[in-house]
């Protein structure tokens, strides 16, 4: 822990910045300390798909790292963010060190391999209404904090809605305004308001 301490870097990034870019030299493991972050893939014909969403306490770019790879993904800002670099040198040094550190590594890469694998059938098989409705959960289940009884509100942009859902910016519109038109959410803007998590949930259980 003093090693790692004493050799992270911290960075402060603005809503929008990009922390790491698709194709570059893998630098370390990135540790987000605060602020909301999405991560992306370029798919064939240039367009961006949101494959993960990270908050504070999870760490970026281990598959990449554990590999040897360049970064396969792309992670950018959703809004004001600090995340920490801990050196690949460093982090191979306690990976080699630590069996404890390299277990949980390894589980945690596990976990993401399989939420890939379920996102990529939910989104080959299931109807962009379940879709949208299981993108907004998973919104709520990420950023919403515990304990908080106001209902949960995110700001965040119909492109990246439409990116997280794997469609079109117009059909997520679209599709947002008879959930806002049924009570189960309210729009302001940018702004999202979860009214009814659990219509939501019944919404997404219908193909489940």
């Amino acid at each position: 822990m003093d090693l790692i301490s004493n050799n992270k870097v911290s960075h402060r990034y603005q809503k929008g910045e990009r922390i790491f870019m698709e194709g570059s030299l893998t630098a370390g493991l990135h540790c987000v300390k605060q602020g909301k972050i999405k991560v992306t893939k370029s798919t064939h014909d240039g367009k961006e798909q949101i494959v993960r969403l990270a908050k504070a306490g999870d760490v970026l770019g281990f598959r990449s790292l554990l590999a040897g790879t360049r970064y396969s993904t792309s992670a950018v800002a959703l809004d004001d963010c600090v995340v920490c670099c801990i050196p690949r040198a460093d982090f191979f040094r306690v990976w080699q060190a630590n069996l404890q550190f390299s277990t949980s590594l390894m589980q945690m890469m596990a976990k993401a391999l399989s939420d890939a694998e379920v996102q990529m059938l939910h989104l080959a098989y299931n109807p962009v209404r379940e879709r949208l409705a299981e993108a907004l959960l998973l919104l709520y289940h990420t950023f919403r904090k515990e304990g908080d009884q106001q209902p949960f509100a995110i700001c965040i942009s119909r492109e990246d809605l439409a990116s997280l859902v794997g469609t079109a910016k117009e059909t997520a519109t679209r599709l947002l305004s008879e959930l806002k038109e049924e009570g189960i959410i309210a729009t302001r803007g940018s702004q999202v308001t979860i009214l009814k998590a659990d219509s939501l949930s019944q919404i997404v259980s219908l193909y489940a």
